[in-house]
């Protein structure tokens, strides 16, 4: 068997320096918990094009989460986690909120995804 060519090998370099979300590996999964009244975490940081999945669970009550610039809504049913799969397309910060009642405090729970541009 000969070796592989200078061509073969750039080839086989290139592919290996790109992200393991480019090359078809598994989505990242981010937990977040949802719980009064607070996001954690509130910052959500994702690459443009970069398969997610959002792993929402909540420890205390019926909570709700809207990204609605992303097209994203879940109820978060205590004890029961709720998995959201996306995979944004366009750069920027996108507000998340709670958009089931909670109680007071409820108003303030509320964070960011912030997607960077695709590489």
């Amino acid at each position: 068997m000969k070796p592989p060519s200078r061509r073969q090998l750039f080839a086989m370099t290139a592919v290996l320096a790109l992200p393991a979300w480019v090359r078809g590996a598994a989505p990242r999964v981010i937990p977040v918990v949802a719980k009064k009244f607070v996001f954690v975490p509130d910052e959500i940081r994702v690459q443009g094009g970069e398969p997610v999945v959002l792993e929402l669970s909540a420890p205390e009550v019926l909570m709700g989460f809207s990204a609605p610039e992303l097209g994203l809504r879940a109820d978060i049913v205590p004890g029961q986690p709720t998995r959201l799969a996306f995979t944004p397309r366009k750069a920027g910060q996108f507000a998340f909120s709670c958009d089931v009642f909670c109680g007071s405090g409820h108003e303030g729970m509320d964070g960011v995804i912030v997607v960077a541009a695709e590489p």
